[in-house]
């Protein structure tokens, strides 16, 4: 890339707000580091395997898991990808697309065994 498409990348980037300085990124960062030790917390010690007094319930873990994934998902799609500073069509289309994704994988593991179950075995 020569120095005036830097330029001009930059300018525009500016103009719009867009920038991601270091103390964006070192935030980001941070935020990363801490959803990511709460998963290792509720991994190593509130959920335990192996010991029969668990001190959360794999049942309620396995959400929280979830969720704090697909945070961390947000944080790295939306600062690290860029796409938090792309125009709202492009992030409606992805999110749009992302959700029906999810909602067909959902279907298919709950559809999945229903042939299993209902259809008489030959």
């Amino acid at each position: 890339m020569s120095t005036s498409e830097h330029t001009h990348t930059a300018d525009h980037a500016e103009e719009h707000g867009e920038t991601m300085t270091k103390s964006k990124i070192w935030k980001v960062f941070f935020i990363l580091c801490f959803i990511t030790c709460i998963e290792f917390i509720i991994a190593l010690w509130l959920v335990p395997i192996g010991i029969s007094g668990h001190k959360l319930p794999v049942n309620i873990a396995n959400p929280v898991y979830i969720i704090l994934t697909l945070l961390k998902a947000f944080y790295i799609v939306a600062y690290f990808m860029h796409l938090k500073f792309e125009k709202l069509g492009l992030q409606l289309a992805l999110t749009v697309s992302f959700i029906f994704i999810i909602y067909f994988i959902a279907l298919m593991l709950i559809e999945g065994s229903y042939i299993h179950l209902h259809m008489p075995k030959q």
